[in-house]
């Protein structure tokens, strides 16, 4: 029988990609955790899991592995619900910008999912201000999205500088209007690009429009154009345009905004679980 406190720090380093996360996200020693991932190695006697140069990583049996053990784990946060009487329960629509959702967003719904198996979570990937949009008609109960700078909405998560990026920095600036990828309106972060660009007086044109930032990626990595995206959401493959040659962009936030009228023990339970996860990310 597999041990399921070991499973949980296996899940864990696999999420967070160290030990050291790992340890302080479960509120254990590294040392502890370091010894729960040895027990089940030598228990299914196969090695699960191998540092690269970056990260901690699964090897192949550890990629095997990892399906049972999330199923295992979900099974035992769906017992204990049944027998919790103060389990949560209920219906949680959540809102998130189309940009944030392919970074650390799985492993946090992971976790929160399990721990709270009773909770029916509804996802809606949309542009920021899309969302707002949705929200202020009573369609989201709680948006995780861009705010510009000054914009008192929401509860910050962090904040975030914008750059410019292209497959071929040199080639996209080569001359006549800037050629750029953008999202459709409304957009934080197409309205901050024209605006930056409107007070340079650069003269410019949208090569691309797509409301999927796979799509808009797939353009600048074609060599289409520039695109605008937060930092540590840079697409690989394309480069970060050097400082001086485009206007600088001002900083967006990445925030919580709960819906007035929502079930607010479900809001903040989850809000919780994201602001902890985010932020040790940031803190990695």
């Amino acid at each position: 029988m597999l041990d399921l406190t070991q499973l949980r720090s296996f899940i864990a380093v696999e999420q967070m990609g160290s030990f050291t996360l790992a340890a302080e996200r479960l509120g254990l020693g590294q040392s502890t955790v370091s010894q729960h991932i040895q027990r089940l190695e030598n228990a299914v006697g196969r090695r699960l899991l191998a540092r690269d140069t970056h990260k901690v990583v699964l090897t192949t049996d550890g990629e095997a592995l990892l399906s049972h053990a999330r199923a295992m784990l979900s099974i035992e946060g769906q017992v204990q619900a049944l027998f919790k009487g103060q389990s949560l329960r209920g219906n949680l629509r959540l809102g998130v910008s189309e940009d944030f959702v392919t970074s650390q967003l799985p492993a946090v719904l992971e976790d929160f999912v399990r721990s709270h198996p009773s909770v029916d979570l509804e996802l809606t990937v949309a542009l920021s201000g899309t969302l707002y949009e949705m929200q202020d008609s009573g369609e989201i109960d709680l948006v995780l999205a861009k705010r510009r700078l000054g914009d008192a909405r929401g509860r910050l998560v962090y904040r975030e500088p914008l750059v410019w990026l292209a497959r071929d920095p040199d080639h996209a600036l080569s001359g006549g209007p800037l050629p750029l990828i953008a999202f459709p309106p409304p957009s934080v972060t197409r309205s901050i690009a024209l605006e930056a660009l409107g007070r340079h007086q650069i003269a410019w044109r949208i090569v691309c429009t797509c409301g999927s930032l796979s799509g808009l990626t797939a353009a600048a990595r074609a060599g289409m154009g520039v695109l605008v995206q937060p930092r540590s959401m840079a697409p690989s493959g394309l480069k970060e345009i050097g400082k001086g040659k485009l206007p600088t962009l001002e900083d967006v936030e990445f925030v919580l905004v709960p819906r007035k009228g929502a079930d607010q023990v479900l809001v903040s339970a989850l809000s919780e679980d994201i602001l902890a996860k985010v932020r040790s990310l940031r803190s990695a």
